[in-house]
């Protein structure tokens, strides 16, 4: 049994939540989704590998959710996307310490590379 590491998608937007599962997955990775920020605290972070998350949500952003998450010592890399990711969000995001703040309509591509990095051995599977 090969045991695939976990990505969870924190998106507003059902069907952004369900595109980017289908690429996470296809780049076989397994993944959680959840509608809010505070659907994902409320879970088991600590099994996810890697956080894809919305910058702009109702109620808590991703931004103060990852905040959240670092305040509680939970470091798990993260992937920002945003339909308006201004200069002042990405400074923000990275500052965070952020591997990727990607802008929607999102590649595809960039999330493949934004992933890669993240393999153990450091090889990037083409």
């Amino acid at each position: 049994m090969h045991n695939h590491p976990i990505a969870s998608v924190i998106d507003d937007d059902e069907s952004v939540r369900t595109a980017m599962s289908s690429l996470v997955r296809s780049l076989d990775w397994d993944v959680r989704l959840y509608a809010s920020a505070e659907a994902f605290l409320a879970s088991d972070v600590d099994q996810v590998a890697c956080i894809i998350s919305d910058v702009q949500m109702p109620g808590m952003s991703g931004l103060d959710m990852y905040r959240h998450l670092l305040d509680k010592g939970v470091t798990q890399p993260i992937i920002f996307i945003s339909a308006f990711a201004s200069d002042a969000v990405r400074r923000q995001a990275l500052d965070l310490g952020a591997m990727c703040v990607l802008t929607k309509p999102v590649d595809g591509a960039e999330v493949s590379r934004c992933l890669a990095r993240l393999e153990p051995d450091g090889s990037q599977a083409e």
